[in-house]
């Protein structure tokens, strides 16, 4: 499976800029939130406007306060919540390429392995790289899904502010899916 352009995810990640690299790493993080803080959403509000404007002071500023807010430190034993956690924590506080491009890479690659884990089938090793190349064969639907969105993300944001919107809608709809599967799941066990 590649985007609807034909890029990989790795290669829409590589060509991002700024803008899109926060608004990927920040929609990981915000469908993934629920694991460890199932009403932090609002915690990421204005990183989110920080990313819409463009502005590394405030996005520094709003990153702090949202590990604040949401105390990624804490000892929630929850499965994934680790993952998230460290997702928060490692958000950079630079507006730069190359500190967003690495936290959005690694955001990819803990959201894509935190959905496939909740998948029905066992993930393969190798599997969320080989999603992230392009080949997404034997990824189940939750997995597929979340590599949709990703690459959704990344291409919406490049029309800027207005793409914004819709990331965030996509990043809304991936949460709710999450939430969904988890909860099935709490019930079931």
């Amino acid at each position: 499976m590649t985007s609807v352009n034909g890029r990989s995810l790795l290669e829409l990640i590589d060509g991002a800029d700024e803008r899109g690299l926060a608004a990927a790493g920040l929609a990981c993080l915000d469908r993934c939130l629920s694991l460890l803080a199932p009403d932090g959403a609002d915690a990421l509000r204005p990183v989110w406007a920080a990313v819409a404007r463009g502005d590394g002071d405030a996005w520094g500023e709003a990153v702090a306060k949202a590990r604040v807010e949401l105390d990624p430190d804490g000892a929630d034993g929850t499965e994934g919540a680790e993952a998230v956690r460290a997702m928060l924590a490692q958000a950079p506080a630079a507006w730069t390429a190359e500190a967003l491009r690495a936290w959005a890479g690694d955001c990819s690659v803990a959201a894509l392995a935190l959905h496939g884990r909740y998948d029905a089938a066992e993930v393969p090793d190798g599997l969320v790289e080989r999603c992230r190349a392009g080949d997404a064969d034997g990824a189940g639907p939750l997995l597929a899904g979340e590599l949709r969105r990703q690459q959704a993300v990344l291409e919406t944001a490049a029309h800027g502010p207005t793409g914004l919107r819709r990331a965030r809608e996509l990043s809304v709809e991936g949460g709710r899916v999450l939430r969904a599967v988890v909860s099935r799941r709490a019930r079931t066990t």
